[in-house]
């Protein structure tokens, strides 16, 4: 059983960067449908500035702890694992669902990991669900599905790669939700986060070749750009994180179901995207699964 002060902590946490990764992606869908730029470029970019931003933050309180994780070969490791299978892996797949269909259908898609953690730490476990667990698990499907589908039973319109990307990033998430606990718990949220990011975002520079990127981005483009970086990755991803060792892993990630919430009614305001009765449905859905995950047993 976690204290009040870390389960109120972590609720706000965890609820504040699935808003940050909301905003986070209608601002790549603006920056998609105005400028030139793909999936790889952006999450490239982000990654290493996001990077680079938590590392100098860390360094003056948390120098030992940097050089201490890199000289321990199994964390090390582990480290490498989630930034390139984890954070990586959730970040692109994520941005290039949005590149191939928008930000309301790639939250909605990613929104599977909770789906995914449930049943994998059921397995796992050789245990079946709480109740409240799994009545949150179910809306949580009722909400995504809803939102997905406007209610219809024909499917989702969107391309074969936005619904693979989309899936790939709910895996995504799952992966690194698992890997962080242990070496976020040995070495802090900051350390592994800022250290994530450099090390997922370099290896995606160098693959990708990013510096000839033809970009050519204003200085409204730039805003963007930074809102993505500084509140949508570096923000979002250390509080959530913080969030996931507060509350474990399924509390954290449902909670974060505000992410598709928070995405389509910005989509709305800003890019002006409609939405109807099934999508508002869904998002009570969601707000009810919030408010289950979120009171303590």
């Amino acid at each position: 059983m976690i204290n009040c002060r870390t389960h109120v902590r972590g609720i706000l946490f965890t609820a504040a960067g699935g808003i940050g990764w909301g905003l986070s992606g209608v601002c790549g869908q603006y920056l998609f449908m105005h400028y030139n730029l793909d999936a790889a470029w952006l999450t490239a970019v982000r990654m290493v500035f996001a990077g680079v931003i938590l590392t100098c933050l860390s360094l003056p309180r948390h120098r030992q702890k940097i050089a201490g994780i890199l000289k321990d070969r199994k964390d090390t490791l582990q480290l490498i694992i989630f930034s390139i299978a984890g954070l990586l892996l959730c970040q692109y797949a994520f941005l290039s669902a949005v590149q191939h269909s928008n930000s309301g259908p790639a939250t909605v898609l990613q929104s599977l990991n909770v789906v995914i953690l449930a049943v994998f730490l059921s397995i796992k476990g050789r245990v079946l669900p709480e109740k409240k667990q799994l009545l949150s698990v179910i809306l949580a499907l009722i909400g995504v599905y809803l939102i997905a589908t406007n209610g219809s039973t024909s499917g989702m319109v969107l391309s074969l790669k936005g619904l693979l990307w989309g899936i790939m990033a709910a895996v995504g998430i799952v992966i690194y939700t698992l890997l962080s606990q242990r070496i976020i718990e040995k070495w802090g949220n900051q350390v592994i986060t800022g250290l994530g990011m450099l090390i997922g975002g370099t290896l995606l520079c160098i693959v990708s070749q990013v510096w000839k990127a033809p970009v050519s981005l204003d200085i409204n483009a730039l805003a963007v750009l930074a809102v993505i970086i500084l509140i949508g990755t570096a923000g979002a991803f250390t509080l959530f994180l913080q969030g996931v060792s507060d509350l474990g892993p399924v509390r954290a990630t449902l909670i974060a179901c505000l992410e598709p919430v928070t995405a389509t009614i910005i989509s709305a305001l800003w890019l002006h995207t409609k939405f109807n009765a099934p999508d508002i449905l869904g998002f009570c859905c969601i707000i009810i699964t919030v408010f289950l995950s979120a009171k303590e047993n």
